[in-house]
């Protein structure tokens, strides 16, 4: 599982847990999304694997829906 959210300036930012994280992601979400920035969990193959256009991924606000950095 991964965490994506989204800066102001608009650039897409993926949070990776440790391997030996084992709490449930929404804590580490809570944790490490700025605080007021929107959210989405996703399994691993939601974040493209090629990262030769890494800084051309968008993602819609309306897709953040799993929670509120605190």
């Amino acid at each position: 599982m991964k965490i994506v959210y989204k800066e102001s300036n608009g650039n897409v930012c993926v949070i990776s847990p440790a391997a030996n994280w084992s709490q449930d992601m929404e804590i580490l979400a809570q944790k490490d999304v700025p605080t007021g920035l929107k959210y989405l969990i996703v399994e691993d193959s939601f974040v493209p694997s090629d990262r030769t256009f890494r800084n051309a991924w968008e993602i819609s606000d309306d897709e953040l829906t799993d929670g509120v950095g605190a």
